[in-house]
């Protein structure tokens, strides 16, 4: 097999690229990564050691795509510029030409050249306003969704793929779903064999995260390193509320489109860890002071973003029922694994998280 994956020295796509050569050991593995996000460098010694090609290139020049070498068995879109913030304090130029036009590019070497694709985009394509009206109830630690709704595609166990997305989300999130669309054309009037995966936050060991993407593993990363956090909006105490998916359990579900993909083709899930695999920010400070023994300091802005919302679940039933897919490893399970790392790496890291 001939595996692609674009985007592939960020934090999912090296993972997926690592478990794969593990599971694999015959399979060619290509990855192509602009290696703008910072630590994307630390994963290509990990490529040269486990057989795994790296090309830089970057998806918004469609020849550093066609320039790869051979066809593909599968093809998995892992790119994008990920925070909900932007295009918002400046120029949208980068986000929309990566996520929009590189998709456009990746489809068309999908289409010529690619067995299969499998498509990675966001909970960020359901709209705000609607996100925001969701009937919550206020418990101890976190919030959580009520039993009444009136809204269509919300009940106590997340957020389905019928939710409202015909309202403003972001730049990033109206560049994914703008991408859904072409994905679903090419492969209902093309013939593209493709599978989109609205996926919740995924975190994990060898995430280098940041405020406005992977705040979980920053929030682990500020414990061991003894650095200051706060708890910011819809109250300031830290309940809102958001499901985490661990690349392992992505990568179960992939392996388990690309075994189906012709059937799926076409079809949109979301894939997240649900209720089941979810945290408020103040439930994941306990767990990070029982992860790394230490406490630091807390503070509060009660300031909230105009792109910040106060819970999103997954309800990933469609794809349980198509697929008999859900997420094995649990909050607690994802934060020791990143605390490890972090012990285990934390010379080399520092610089990352504690500059």
């Amino acid at each position: 097999m001939r595996l692609l994956i674009t985007g592939g020295a960020g934090f999912v796509g090296s993972r997926l690229a690592l478990a794969f050569r593990r599971d694999f050991p015959e399979c060619e593995i290509v990855v192509l990564d602009n290696l703008r996000r910072r630590g994307a460098e630390v994963n290509l010694p990990l490529f040269q050691r486990h057989g795994i090609q790296f090309f830089h290139g970057d998806i918004r020049c469609e020849a550093d795509l066609m320039d790869l070498p051979g066809n593909f068995d599968l093809f998995i879109e892992a790119s994008a510029e990920p925070s909900v913030h932007a295009g918002t304090d400046g120029s949208p130029a980068y986000v929309l030409q990566t996520n929009l036009v590189g998709t456009i590019n990746c489809l068309e070497l999908a289409r010529k050249r690619c067995g299969g694709m499998v498509f990675l985009s966001t909970s960020r394509v359901y709209s705000i306003a609607p996100l925001r009206e969701i009937v919550l109830d206020e418990a101890p630690t976190r919030f959580e969704i009520a039993q009444a709704q009136t809204l269509p595609g919300v009940s106590p166990k997340g957020i389905a793929e019928s939710f409202p997305v015909d309202q403003p989300r972001s730049l990033y999130g109206a560049t994914k779903l703008a991408s859904e669309l072409l994905i679903q054309e090419y492969a209902a009037s093309l013939g593209l064999n493709a599978v989109i995966n609205r996926c919740g936050v995924l975190a994990g060991p060898g995430q280098f995260g940041k405020v406005d993407q992977g705040v979980f593993t920053l929030w682990v990363a500020n414990h061991h390193f003894g650095r200051p956090l706060r708890y910011t909006g819809f109250g300031g105490e830290g309940k809102q509320v958001r499901d985490l998916l661990h690349p392992e359990d992505l990568y179960d579900l992939i392996r388990l489109e690309h075994a189906n993909i012709e059937a799926l083709s076409g079809t949109t899930f979301n894939a997240g860890g649900g209720r089941e695999v979810s945290t408020s920010l103040q439930e994941l400070t306990t767990l990070c002071q029982e992860a790394t023994g230490r406490e630091i300091p807390l503070g509060t802005d009660l300031t909230t973003a105009s792109v910040d919302i106060p819970l999103y679940v997954s309800d990933s039933s469609k794809v349980q029922a198509r697929l008999g897919w859900q997420p094995q490893r649990s909050v607690k399970d994802i934060v020791g694994g990143i605390a490890a790392w972090l012990r285990e790496n934390e010379d080399a890291l520092r610089p990352l998280f504690a500059p």
